[in-house]
């Protein structure tokens, strides 16, 4: 919920505020009336009304998070946006070509790292396994277009090192 309730010398009354595709909605709801706070019955309305406003943005956030999902996969140049394919010097001076997942999970609510070596897994199937976590925690079900779409973004080439 993004509703938070402000009593200060400048305004009183509930502040709803979110972000939908990129823009800021941020709308009061006053809890004051004729320059005198309201009573209970009123406060309750007015919250009720908040909560509907919070709840309509709420719907709006995830209608566009999901139409734009595949947009928001991928990198202007096709890349996978969250997947790098690096090389990770080890302690012994080796020099090993990984690719590395960083993500924000949208399933634990927080940032996700990991990595599958290139020279253990062999590109593809390394590949393959750090889509599968990707999708794991973007929640791209297996089965889709998009999904499809990750698997075949396999980059072609090595980068210099």
């Amino acid at each position: 919920m993004s509703i938070k309730l402000l009593d200060n010398e400048a305004f009183y009354g509930y502040r709803v505020r979110r972000t939908v595709n990129g823009k800021l909605y941020q709308e009061y709801f006053s809890l004051k009336k004729d320059g005198r706070r309201m009573g209970p019955k009123l406060k309750k309305q007015v919250e009720r009304k908040a909560i509907a406003r919070d709840e309509e943005l709420m719907r709006e956030q995830v209608r566009i998070k999901k139409q734009l999902k595949a947009q928001r996969c991928f990198n202007i140049d096709g890349s996978v946006k969250g997947i790098s394919h690096i090389y990770k010097v080890e302690k012994s001076g080796m020099i090993t070509p990984i690719f590395q997942v960083g993500i924000a999970s949208e399933l634990e609510k927080k940032i996700f790292c990991t990595s599958f070596s290139i020279n253990a897994h062999g590109k593809k199937n390394a590949w393959i396994r750090a889509v599968n976590v990707y999708a794991k925690h973007k929640r791209i079900n297996k089965n889709t277009k998009l999904y499809k779409r990750l698997v075949n973004s396999l980059p072609k080439q090595n980068k210099a090192k």
